[in-house]
């Protein structure tokens, strides 16, 4: 069995929670193991909050207030993408952030709290795109362990 869902929300703070708690749910619906559901959700929230500061008007003009959500459940894995229609990653990356550094921490921990991340710009269309994915481990009985 899989889940999923997309959302669209507005480049607000109160977007964060919103979206981290309707993973949180749909994870805790699934039976997927609460400390993985946690790591997924702090990462959920640090792409979301970059989405929310830094999503804003793109190089084609998009001053759309909004940006998206997508999260699967499929098998055993869990894959996350959230999008915006900022300017995009600058074009040097791979650099870490000094931990003194006002930017960038979110991004890595985000790499950190997942299996598998991309960070890229989406081509002729503005903005970023932060994917992520996760190995699920699921509690004793859970209802939508893939068979």
């Amino acid at each position: 069995m899989s889940i999923w869902w997309s959302l669209r929300l507005r480049r607000e703070a109160a977007s964060v929670p919103l979206a981290r708690r309707l993973l949180l749910g749909a994870m805790e619906t699934a039976g997927v193991d609460p400390d993985i559901s946690y790591d997924l959700s702090v990462a959920l929230s640090e792409a979301c909050a970059n989405a929310v500061e830094h999503g804003g008007a793109s190089e084609t003009g998009d001053t759309s207030g909004a940006y998206e959500v997508t999260a699967y459940l499929e098998g055993e894995r869990c894959r996350i993408e959230v999008a915006d229609s900022g300017p995009g990653f600058p074009a040097v990356r791979g650099r870490a952030p000094s931990t003194h550094a006002e930017n960038g921490r979110g991004l890595c921990l985000i790499e950190e709290l997942a299996d598998h991340v991309d960070f890229v710009n989406r081509p002729g269309h503005g903005g970023a795109v932060v994917s992520f994915d996760k190995i699920l481990k699921w509690k004793k009985d859970a209802p939508l362990v893939a068979v």
